[in-house]
């Protein structure tokens, strides 16, 4: 019997509790269930999707990507124009405020782009700012943002990783007074943040008419952080909740079955992986061997893992990218699932006993355990480390972490560069450090050709894949239910647009 049919049983809920009546609708409050905690509302600190979702909501970029067309539209800037490859230059909308009341102008711009791009700085994810070479205030209204070499994906990040700040008052309070009270210039503004537990949102009056964002059309939003999914659906049923958001697969389906509740599901850019420690950066030795991680590979039940816990839409994956990225070849080599073969490779790297290895973890338990038990199969014996999602950061930055199971949403960057591109590039976490490779994702990320940023991208991911060097999982798909009052369309960047709910 496989190992997965041992982790299929989950915690009951009561599904035969009564009908809940809900007061959201009554005085204008929607309340949202998050599973983690707001790490960081300073979100340039932050690689979480929960303050990724926060800030989206209280802080606007300069231009976006229409979610239903895919072309660029503006917010705080009314155009853009290439000037040529390695200079942008934004004409910014007049008339913005900031939620303290601030005027925004073009030195709001310049601050943000210039501080948070400065490596002294240390943002949470600098591959997302590493692009820039300057910023130049034209007039009040007016910037122009050099690039440090063409790169093709830019105005993804900027959407994505580039809010801008007010300037004077961020330089006033500093970045721990600015995560105990953000100002942006978006749809909500911070009512309270109760660290821990949740934090409180207000519709902003003064939002700014033209926008690619729309008001609005709640007047107060209150998140509130439960650990617990089964606390949550508890609260659900008894009226306490009116959303909850990446609700684990099997509990969806039941609260669907029950029936009198809006229960989606939408694809997102958000990846799984198995890491290895492939250098020694960590000072584990096995995972240099070739034989090993191709070892590892072949131990895990990719797809029975995926068919006990998670949607059929999520699709597997064999490269360490989400399909739905531009460069993302899925046509390299894969290894299939077959423990005898493991176990042969493990024998004849000189491991027939096995070794034991700290196993990183910070989501999807039962997910992870299920790995944990198919490498005890083949005699690897994986250590279950289970740590909230920053503090894993934190290890991984410090070579830390022999081996986990992580999750990727590239901030919703629809382009390798914010995937691979990150893990692979030389830097303190990667766990390759191959100097061939990081040139081709260094040649996609910055080559204006799409062809030729293809080509370059698919020889770097069958680099890793032949080597063996991580071991793709999935892409995932996002379960959202909801309150029978409440009306919200998810979309596959997997911002939570909490401006665009609505009470039916």
């Amino acid at each position: 019997m496989k190992p997965i049919t041992r982790l299929l049983g989950c915690a009951a809920i009561a599904l035969a509790m009564p009908g809940a009546v809900f007061a959201g609708k009554a005085d204008d409050t929607v309340t949202v269930a998050f599973t983690r905690e707001l790490d960081n509302a300073d979100t340039y600190f932050s690689s979480a999707r929960e303050s990724t979702v926060f800030g989206y909501s209280v802080f606007d970029p300069l231009v976006e990507r229409d979610p239903k067309t895919g072309e660029w539209v503006g917010n705080l800037a009314e155009s853009f124009t290439w000037v040529d490859d390695l200079t942008l230059e934004f004409v910014l909308r007049q008339g913005v405020k900031f939620h303290n009341g601030d005027d925004f102008t073009a030195d709001d711009v310049v601050y943000t782009y210039s501080h948070f791009s400065d490596p002294a700085t240390g943002v949470a994810m600098p591959n997302t700012v590493a692009w820039i070479a300057g910023v130049e205030k034209l007039d009040p209204y007016k910037v122009r943002v050099k690039l440090k070499a063409p790169f093709p994906a830019a105005l993804d990040y900027v959407e994505s990783a580039l809010p801008i700040y007010p300037a004077a008052y961020y330089q006033k309070v500093g970045s721990a007074g600015f995560a105990q009270k953000p100002v942006g210039t978006g749809p909500y503004a911070v009512g309270s943040i109760d660290p821990g537990r949740g934090f409180t949102l207000k519709a902003f009056d003064g939002y700014h008419a033209g926008s690619s964002k729309s008001k609005a059309a709640i007047g107060t939003v209150v998140v509130r952080s439960i650990p617990d999914v089964n606390t949550q659906i508890a609260e659900l049923f008894s009226g306490s909740l009116d959303f909850m958001w990446n609700v684990p697969e099997d509990q969806a389906q039941k609260i669907k079955a029950k029936g009198g509740y809006t229960v989606t599901s939408a694809p997102t850019v958000r990846f799984g992986y198995i890491s290895m420690d492939v250098s020694g950066r960590t000072g584990f030795e096995p995972f240099k061997d070739q034989r090993v991680r191709e070892a590892v590979y072949h131990a895990i039940d990719r797809a029975a893992i995926r068919d006990a816990f998670f949607a059929p839409e999520a699709v597997l994956t064999n490269s360490v990218c989400n399909p739905m990225q531009f460069g993302c070849d899925q046509n390299v080599k894969t290894y299939d699932y077959d423990p005898e073969k493991s176990k042969a490779l493990l024998k004849e790297a000189g491991y027939e006993k096995g070794f034991e290895v700290p196993f990183f973890a910070y989501r999807d338990r039962q997910s992870a355990e299920a790995m944990i038990q198919m490498l005890a199969e083949v005699g690897i014996t994986a250590n279950m480390n289970y740590l909230k999602y920053a503090a894993l950061a934190e290890k991984v930055l410090k070579s830390e972490v022999p081996m986990s199971f992580m999750t990727w949403g590239s901030g919703s960057i629809l382009d390798v560069s914010a995937s691979t591109s990150k893990f692979f590039d030389g830097s303190a976490i990667d766990d390759v450090k191959n100097p061939d490779l990081t040139a081709l994702l260094k040649t996609g990320d910055t080559t204006t050709d799409p062809a030729k940023r293809k080509e370059a991208y698919s020889k770097a991911l069958n680099i890793i894949a032949d080597g063996a060097y991580w071991v793709p999982l999935w892409a995932y798909t996002a379960n959202y239910v909801m309150s029978p009052d409440l009306d919200f369309a998810p979309t596959p960047d997997e911002y939570v647009r909490f401006f665009e709910m609505n009470w039916k």
